[in-house]
């Protein structure tokens, strides 16, 4: 009995110390300091901003993604032999923010007001010399040539100076949208070619005010048909995402 009271006690003894570890020992760990309150919401803020910025560049891609997708149809996505006719503008221009244009009877309304539909656009002074009288014959062909896709897009003439239209001309611009346009503010938005001048070119806008193509220099017709199969396929690829008429009918 007495060796089993020794054993006993010596076990007891053992228990009661805490248990021997070794740096090497697999149950050996560190205890690391928390951070303090204020560390801790720093870091809670900036998972909150990563989270934020995430977010808002998820919805910017949900909306862009229709407009990518048209362009990367029209442009990368294209049957072998397909060459544009139209000039593809690298970077796109976007339209100028705030800027104001006048109409016809003098009131001013917002350039943005063209924003909703593809625009077929040029720009020259009233007394329209040429080839002002060709773009604007140009402009209203290709857009009839569309058929019923007309209707998603607008022809215009930014009027370039202050002076008078010629009355013969007026009749023919029923269906044109035409808005006298400082000159500085269409030199921000769009361009001519090397070597040519501002009233050379008609000029495509997309429906979110990006100057996005220009047509060559004083088409003649084979050139006119080759424009207007640029224009029927933007129509195409576009169709998922691009409806007639503006969100707010507000056309001058």
């Amino acid at each position: 009995m007495s060796g089993s009271n020794s054993s006993d006690a010596s076990f007891a003894h053992a228990a009661s110390r805490p248990p021997e570890t070794r740096a090497d020992s697999p149950l050996a760990f560190t205890v690391h300091s928390m951070p303090s309150t204020g560390e801790a919401m720093a870091q809670a803020e900036a998972r909150q901003t990563r989270s934020g910025r995430w977010k808002m560049l998820s919805v910017l891609l949900v909306c862009a993604a229709p407009v990518i997708a048209s362009y990367f149809t029209y442009y990368v996505v294209r049957p072998e032999g397909r060459r544009n006719f139209g000039e593809l503008i690298q970077p796109q221009q976007v339209m100028p923010p705030q800027a104001m244009v006048t109409l016809l009877d003098g009131k001013q309304e917002p350039l943005e007001q063209l924003k909703g539909q593809w625009l077929l656009v040029s720009a020259a002074p009233a007394a329209c010399a040429a080839p002002c009288p060709d773009n604007l014959y140009l402009q209203r062909q290709l857009r009839e040539g569309l058929g019923k896709e007309k209707e998603r897009m607008d022809w215009v003439w930014l009027v370039t100076d202050d002076a008078a239209i010629p009355a013969d001309m007026q009749s023919g611009l029923q269906q044109a949208t035409v808005l006298r346009a400082d000159p500085a503010l269409v030199a921000q938005w769009i361009r001519p070619a090397a070597g040519q001048a501002l009233a050379d070119h008609i000029y495509v806008i997309d429906p979110m005010g990006n100057w996005m193509m220009r047509f060559p220099a004083h088409m003649d017709r084979k050139g006119a048909s080759r424009a207007k199969r640029d224009l029927e396929r933007l129509m195409r690829a576009s169709s998922s995402w691009d409806q007639a008429g503006r969100a707010t009918e507000a056309k001058p």
